[in-house]
């Protein structure tokens, strides 16, 4: 199915920029054409009729969605292997996700990085007069840009926190604490949410919980997770791509926890060697498509790796 077909079906925004490039040509070959470059990851159109894509990860790096000239090698691949746990993690739970049991031929180099993805729509709904797209977040510790709202007496979600509460305090039930998805995710009212998709809260709700008791019973405590539900061609909910990972997850390895070094295993590395270098301050000259040339020491790299590897080891099913 080419790309004119998919945003003819609606099932592409005409927004969202795609490219003319060629892309890896042992897929372009087989009939797979590049149809958009992301800032981690490419998608490639796929030969047939069927409502589907081939996701490509690369080892791009990007923080603050700033796209950066990093690239750290094997991340690609152990995000992929990391994803695919996660989307198995869902299934077996009963969750269906746009993540496709189908494979591409594992003799091909490119296949560790490969995903078959179902094409969907993002759910969305009418907010306050508006039509927004949704970002579900749980928590099982308070702390972050929640923590901070508690200490100034905000309640940005209408949970009621109580400003006396600790940062790394532990909730004795995940909390849920929905926000819009767009270019600055605005807080919204979790009973309101909760609502409007009852069946998909609880159900996100539950698989929250059990994979938090399984990633601790593993050796690592999930902090936070956010799932993106969209809706596929038969009109049915369905988990995004990125489900159970460090890329919509907090994960810190349980000895670090204990011993209070709360630094998720994830870009939160990145992110804080961005800070110290102001990495956003020198981003605002950049131009459109044009990457934010940084140096990265080899140490931050390979904590970085180390980190996927860690959870990938652990989370294996």
């Amino acid at each position: 199915m080419n790309i004119e077909k998919i945003v003819e079906l609606g099932l592409w925004p005409e927004s969202k920029k795609t490219t003319t490039k060629k892309g890896v040509s042992e897929l372009e070959d087989l009939g797979y054409n590049l149809f958009y470059i992301g800032k981690n990851a490419d998608l490639y159109t796929c030969p047939g009729d069927e409502p589907k894509i081939l996701l490509v990860r690369s080892d791009r790096c990007s923080v603050f969605d700033i796209p950066l000239n990093l690239e750290i090698e094997g991340k690609g691949v152990s995000q992929t292997a990391i994803s695919n746990n996660g989307a198995k993690f869902a299934k077996d739970a009963g969750i269906k996700t746009a993540i496709l049991d189908e494979t591409i031929d594992s003799s091909l180099s490119i296949a560790p990085r490969c995903q078959f993805m179902e094409l969907c729509k993002p759910l969305e709904a009418e907010i306050d007069g508006d039509l927004v797209q949704f970002e579900f977040i749980f928590r099982n510790y308070l702390t972050g840009s929640l923590f901070d709202a508690c200490q100034n007496g905000n309640d940005p979600y209408g949970l009621e926190l109580g400003s006396d509460l600790r940062q790394w305090h532990k909730f004795d039930n995940p909390i849920f604490t929905p926000t819009t998805k767009g270019v600055k995710d605005i807080p919204l009212n979790s009973q309101s949410v909760r609502e409007k998709f009852p069946e998909v809260i609880s159900s996100m709700e539950k698989l929250f919980k059990d994979f938090s008791s399984f990633a601790l019973e593993n050796g690592i405590i999930v902090v936070d997770t956010k799932f993106e539900i969209f809706v596929n061609s038969k009109g049915e909910w369905v988990l995004g791509d990125e489900v159970l990972t460090p890329e919509s997850s907090r994960f810190i390895s349980k000895e670090d926890f204990e011993a209070q070094n709360y630094i998720s295993m994830d870009k939160q590395i990145l992110r804080d060697f961005g800070k110290e270098q102001n990495w956003k301050e020198q981003a605002k000259s950049l131009a459109p498509g044009q990457k934010l040339e940084v140096n990265v020491p080899q140490e931050i790299k390979d904590k970085i790796l180390s980190g996927y590897t860690t959870i990938l080891n652990r989370l294996s099913k």
